[in-house]
């Protein structure tokens, strides 16, 4: 199983291939969402990094993903500015999920 990275900058992008991590630089909804649906019909692709800003622009699809999909695991990574709310999103999938609020 390979990583793959969607990114929303140059850097993370690039910095991801030199540690060996193909990916894509996307801007819009739309082109996450095809990036995501050619992802889940890859065999190889077991997990996706996606910066911050492209899950919160996806938000609702990269649950369902999260939620129903076994593959491809999706983890986020801060992007260059680094203003990740991990907590805040990790208690959202939770209370979606089961419906318990932490």
């Amino acid at each position: 199983m390979q990583f793959y990275v969607i990114s929303d900058n140059i850097d993370t992008q690039m910095g991801m291939r030199l540690a060996g991590i193909e990916g894509v630089v996307v801007h819009k909804a739309e082109e996450v969402h095809d990036v995501l649906e050619n992802i889940q019909n890859d065999e190889n692709i077991g997990i996706v990094l996606m910066t911050e800003k492209l899950i919160r622009l996806c938000d609702e699809m990269v649950c369902q993903i999260k939620l129903k999909q076994k593959r491809p695991l999706i983890v986020e990574i801060p992007d260059r500015h680094a203003t990740s709310q991990i907590t805040t999103t990790i208690s959202k999938y939770v209370q979606e999920s089961i419906g318990v609020k932490i």
